[in-house]
């Protein structure tokens, strides 16, 4: 199973950008027929919207790869 960490720079990234980010999609187009086709979950529930917003600490998973979501340093900073 691969499993990639991804730092958020803003609150949150739509679900088929951070996709294509992590390099799970080769482009925008094939996250969001990833996402259209049943086959992610976020937090291990499926998710069929394609813009979802996935915040730090939300956890994304398809076909052997899971994507830990966290903060920037400056969002967690910010929060205090």
């Amino acid at each position: 199973m691969q499993v990639h960490h991804f730092t958020l720079r803003d609150e949150h990234i739509e679900l088929h950008n951070l996709l294509k980010i992590v390099g799970v999609a080769d482009s925008g187009g094939q996250g969001k027929a990833l996402v259209a086709s049943g086959a992610v979950q976020v937090d291990d529930a499926p998710e069929s919207r394609k813009t979802a917003k996935i915040r730090a600490g939300q956890k994304v998973t398809l076909d052997g790869v899971t994507i830990h979501v966290h903060a920037s340093d400056a969002a967690a900073s910010d929060a205090s």
